[in-house]
């Protein structure tokens, strides 16, 4: 069974860091692309960042970029998301997902991610 784990989440100010990480117990990377999704009050789920091994890719979202930068931890089954430079806009529950054989072309949403993580909270404030 595949089972996902984050951790990282927090209170910081606006213009502060945070590392997530996703943990993959039992399952291998190199079959799964793996993103991360957040979901802010009242907002609908949304990608925010994506990693393939297997296709060589990485995807960020356009309000992330220059900001976020996702990375993989072979030797750990671990992959990452150091977000810098945060802003209130970030704060949400950020959740990790896997899509089996993904390759991160931003049309691979929300429903092609068949396993998840139960979230860690993020909390910018101003």
């Amino acid at each position: 069974e595949v089972q996902l784990v984050e951790s990282g989440g927090g209170l910081v100010q606006a213009g502060g860091s945070l590392r997530l990480s996703c943990a993959g117990p039992g399952f291998i990377f190199d079959d799964y692309a793996i993103g991360w999704f957040r979901q802010g009050p009242g907002n609908e789920r949304e990608g925010v960042s994506c990693i393939s091994r297997s296709f060589g890719s990485t995807h960020y979202a356009d309000s992330v970029k220059g900001r976020f930068t996702i990375s993989s931890d072979d030797a750990k089954n671990r992959v990452y998301l150091q977000m810098n430079s945060l802003k209130p806009e970030d704060t949400a529950v950020y959740y990790c997902a896997a899509a089996r054989g993904g390759s991160c072309n931003p049309g691979e949403g929300v429903p092609a991610y068949a396993h998840w993580g139960q979230g860690t909270q993020v909390t910018v404030s101003s």
